[in-house]
């Protein structure tokens, strides 16, 4: 497998894409004030890569709920062939609609620890590499809480790992075949709307199919997606810190489509 494939601390930036999503960050960041951010994007198509931060373990708000996710398939298996439609749009609802009630439900099933163990097994968190995907909270409520080794985060979250899971579930190789066919029909939901912001409001009117999940809490802004259309198919990331942060993600959306389509 290509080093790109990997996502590994070892892959290359295509000089063209790396630079082509440095110029639109430092524009961005200029006209909204950002003074760091941490973004990826993955081109399937041409299979390469550009990363700006992309071990930066940053505080992950709901986008981290993805980890919830990939650890109910992990530890029932059999829901890949069999999920129940009650708990499919309960999944969904944590996904798509992102509820902090259905994302408490299931982390409780779960038990904060097994969910972690799951992505750490999986190589989504390490923290000799920066961190990676951490849910150690459930969501909307106090009490249990486990701080992850890097940021003592209750949920983290950082640009390499999130490439990774959705590379990982458009190859169909989280859990298993079934199971990413599975989590992805879960992410498209076709019966719960998008929430038109961030990503979704960047990329409106252009004739794309979309699957993501962002994240908000405070100044905490945040967005993953798998993007494909005519011409395209990538996968981008934008995590920020700061209050105008969702008008750059719409921004950074619709620039990085317009190159990539143009490419």
């Amino acid at each position: 497998m290509a080093a790109h494939e990997r996502l590994s601390p070892d892959c290359k930036s295509d000089a063209w894409l790396q630079a082509k999503l440095e110029q639109t960050d430092d524009r961005l960041r200029t006209r909204y004030g950002l003074r760091e951010t941490a973004v990826g994007v993955l081109d399937l198509q041409r299979a390469c890569v550009a990363m700006i931060r992309p071990d930066h373990c940053e505080y992950a708000a709901s986008i981290a709920k993805i980890g919830i996710l990939l650890a109910y398939f992990a530890i029932h298996p059999e829901a890949a062939s069999a999920l129940d439609p009650p708990i499919q749009n309960q999944l969904g609802l944590m996904i798509k609609a992102s509820s902090n009630e259905m994302a408490a439900k299931f982390s409780r099933e779960l038990g904060l620890k097994n969910i972690q163990e799951v992505l750490n097994r999986r190589g989504f968190y390490n923290a000799k590499e920066g961190g990676g995907i951490w849910v150690g909270k459930h969501y909307g409520e106090s009490g249990e809480r486990y701080g992850d080794p890097v940021g003592n985060h209750s949920h983290a979250a950082t640009v390499r790992q999130l490439l990774r899971f959705f590379l990982l579930l458009e190859r169909e190789q989280l859990v298993s075949p079934a199971a990413s066919q599975a989590m992805r029909r879960i992410f498209e939901s076709p019966g719960i709307p998008h929430d038109p912001i961030k990503f979704v409001k960047g990329l409106e009117g252009r004739p794309l199919e979309i699957i993501r999940k962002w994240g908000s809490w405070e100044d905490w802004l945040h967005d993953a997606a798998v993007v494909r259309g005519p011409e395209r198919h990538y996968i981008l990331v934008g995590l920020t810190h700061h209050p105008r942060g969702d008008e750059y993600l719409v921004d950074l959306a619709g620039a990085v489509d317009d190159f990539l389509s143009a490419a």
